[in-house]
């Protein structure tokens, strides 16, 4: 069965590594679906039916985003708040859809990973910042599998830098 990948990027036009990796990804259109959600959903309004649907007929799920203010980009919380609903996702005999199914996030991180450690400028392991992803899909009971990251963005973007993130996006996603 092939990987769903739901990124989640505001400015693809702009982007160097998300779009990278959402390139390598479409050249294996065997292997993975890419699903750009700013693309299908310019004006915000999420099909909700849609998603579900495109969620139960994959069994691996990537959420792509750029991981910045310490958080994800607001539509994908939009998303999440809108289609992780109660009975289908949660909460009901007929919930828990996403129940088994392996979820993971793929990070492009502007900050250097060794300030993201106790005693570094941001206090904080990625890990720790991103539980809350962790605890949202455990509680769907979906089976979340370690992130992928790729750090230092913001301070390189060296053709040879997003080309050595491009191939460990992909051995990320055939290990996934």
């Amino acid at each position: 069965m092939k990987t769903l990948i739901i990124v989640v990027h505001p400015e693809m036009e702009k982007s160097v590594a998300n779009k990278a990796w959402v390139a390598a990804a479409r050249r294996h259109p065997e292997k993975y679906t890419v699903h750009e959600l700013h693309q299908v959903y310019p004006d915000g309004k999420i099909d909700v039916a849609k998603e579900q649907q495109l969620l139960a007929a994959h069994d691996k799920i990537i959420f792509q985003f750029p991981f910045y203010w310490f958080n994800c980009p607001p539509f994908f919380k939009q998303w999440l708040d809108e289609v992780l609903t109660y009975g289908w996702a949660y909460g009901s005999k007929s919930g828990y859809q996403m129940a088994g199914k392996k979820v993971a996030l793929a990070l492009s991180v502007g900050i250097n990973e060794a300030e993201y450690a106790p005693g570094a400028k941001y206090k904080y392991t990625l890990a720790q910042l991103t539980a809350p992803f962790e605890i949202t899909f455990q509680y769907i009971r979906a089976d979340y599998q370690p992130f992928f990251a790729w750090y230092g963005l913001e301070l390189n973007a060296a053709p040879e830098w997003i080309q050595e993130s491009e191939a460990q996006y992909l051995a990320f996603l055939a290990a996934f």
